[in-house]
This record gives C-alpha cells, structure tokens and sequence, in this order.
C-alpha cells in the first residue's frame, strides 16, 4: 500500500525508515476503527489496549506513529499491522515472536506467502498451548491425587480448591474467554465497561489460581467447566 503525505504533514524518523510490508496475513479490522489516519486515541480504542501499548509496539519497531501538529497518528498501514500484532497477542504469542514474523513478512512476496507465514505462527503457537496444556493436565492430576490423600470426597468441579465457585456473570465471561474474545469484545458483549470487564476476567483468573487468562482457560478446560 502506497503511503503519500499531504502538505504540512511530517513524518516521524521510524515512519521514514521502516521497512514496509507490500503483503500482510488476513486480520479483522474492528468496525468503529475510522477511516484513513487514525489518531492515538481511536487506535487504543479501537483494538482495546491502552497508549502505552501503542507506545510499547512503536519502540519494538512494530507500528510507527506520526503527528499532525501534536496529534500521533498512524497511517492505514500501520492499522493493519496493529490487526496482525493484535490477532498475534490473543494467541499469548511472544512479542518477540511477533517481532520475526513482521520481519520475515517484510519478505513476503505475496498474499499467499504472507497468509502462509501467518499460519506457520499460529501452528507452532497451536503446539506451543498443546504443551502447555497437557503440562496443565499432569499438574491437575497430580493435585488431584494428593488431595485424594487427604479428602473423602471430591470437591465441586469448579470449586478450583478455594471454595470459591463462579457467579453465572464470571461464567459467561469464561466461555467467551475461551471462545477467544478480547476483553474489549466481552466488556461489549456483557454490556459492562471495559475496566469491569477486566476486573472479572482478573476474579475468575485468581479463581483458578492461574497466572494469566490463557492458563485459566486451560484449566476450566480439564476441569469441564467449560469446554473449547
């Protein structure tokens, strides 16, 4: 995509110097995104993360801004690369991850190389959640059989060994966890803001005495609450 600048518009040095990606892999682009430039403020809310993502992405050569005056900007290639990096981090994969496949898209010289570098990603990033899932599943026995020791009786399955069990809201917001949507996305669908949303996600995290949302995914998973 061809990048021109009108009059009175300055590019930053990493805008200028950037390599640029002639094809990039399929991503959604939200639907309240604006069209053209998009400043910082609509960028953020747009994909659901905060400024200092947006900061974060610029300084790891990810997306680059611009300004108009002192408003930061981002051109339409920059927006669909942040489609891409989002797509990316809701797999959990690797900033630096994300850093080589941008770079070997770089190379891509066409659609169907970009689409094919895409879903290399994503297959080892599938490998990646398997093993860790079946580490998941190893723990999950071995707790079980040294609680075995000590109970007579089972406790509920989503009990998690705190006694502490899900509201019908937090279940909800776990299966829409595990069907993949951002916490933006919930926060919409549940008709809460987006902090509300982020603090249910945290409680049914802390639940499952997990460390992020992906692994608590995983562990509802064994546990049959919900299922993928």
């Amino acid at each position: 995509m061809a990048e021109g600048y009108k009059h009175g518009f300055t590019p930053d040095l990493a805008t200028k110097t950037r390599p640029r990606h002639r094809f990039l892999p399929s991503a959604a682009l939200p639907a309240d995104l604006p069209r053209g430039r998009v400043a910082i403020a609509d960028m953020a809310n747009a994909f659901g993360v905060t400024h200092r993502t947006l900061h974060f992405y610029e300084e790891k050569g990810l997306i680059s801004a611009s300004r108009i005056g002192l408003m930061r900007v981002y051109e339409p290639g920059d927006v669909m690369r942040m489609a891409v990096i989002n797509a990316c981090r809701e797999t959990g994969m690797a900033v630096a991850v994300i850093q080589d496949l941008m770079t070997d898209l770089v190379e891509a010289d066409s659609q169907e190389a970009a689409e094919a570098l895409f879903r290399d990603a994503l297959v080892t990033r599938k490998r990646e959640l398997s093993a860790e899932m079946s580490t998941l599943h190893r723990q999950m026995q071995q707790v079980s059989e040294l609680l075995d020791r000590e109970a007579t009786e089972d406790p509920p399955l989503n009990d998690n060994q705190s006694g502490s069990t899900l509201t019908d809201q937090e279940l909800r917001c776990l299966a829409l966890m595990a069907a993949g949507l951002s916490t933006q996305r919930i926060a919409r669908t549940l008709d809460l803001r987006d902090d509300a949303a982020q603090s249910l996600e945290a409680g049914i995290i802390q639940k499952f005495h997990a460390n992020n949302r992906f692994q608590a995914i995983a562990k509802a998973v064994m546990l049959g609450v919900v299922q993928v």
